[in-house]
């Protein structure tokens, strides 16, 4: 099973801002929609939370939630006390690629613990201020296979860059 963290990150780190995204890019939302749909998605309590109540759970996905807390309840989606026992649940229904939608923590250990083999980045070309932020990534633990830019306009105040990158 492959293990896709995927995330939108500003030029300096950030993934997010007061428990929300720091701005509106319609086109990576479009993307991750496309990218996640029908299969395993893995997130913190905190990002679930994040998300408005009316599309909890995303659906036409698994949401599972980790949580330290063995009764927290979020109906619809499977609540786990680890991202192991998260990754566990996926391997075991066959899943052939499992994605982390966040938030920091999430990142933080699955990247620690080397447990990602993919990271599907939509990088923004901005400094944004937040108080969540993505985990610094070894350059050379990683070789892009694509990346396509897309520029600011209308519907989008920042440019970015969607970036696929695959462990060495």
């Amino acid at each position: 099973m492959i293990v896709t963290a995927i995330a939108a990150v500003a030029d300096n780190g950030t993934i997010g801002r007061d428990g929300d995204l720091p701005w509106h890019l319609p086109d990576d939302m479009a993307h991750f929609q496309r990218t996640t749909r029908g299969h395993h998605v893995i997130t913190g309590r905190k990002n679930y939370e994040s998300i408005p109540p009316k599309y909890r759970p995303l659906k036409d996905r698994v949401n599972l939630v980790v949580s330290r807390n063995p009764r927290y309840e979020a109906p619809g989606a499977v609540v786990v006390g680890s991202l192991e026992e998260a990754l566990r649940i996926a391997r075991e229904a066959g899943e052939k690629e499992v994605f982390l939608i966040g938030g920091g923590q999430i990142y933080r250990e699955a990247l620690e613990h080397r447990l990602v083999d993919r990271l599907d980045l939509t990088l923004v070309h901005a400094e944004v201020n937040g108080d969540t932020r993505f985990p610094a990534i070894d350059p050379a633990e990683w070789t892009e296979v694509s990346r396509t830019r897309h520029e600011a306009d209308a519907r989008h105040a920042h440019a970015f860059s969607f970036v696929l990158l695959e462990r060495r």
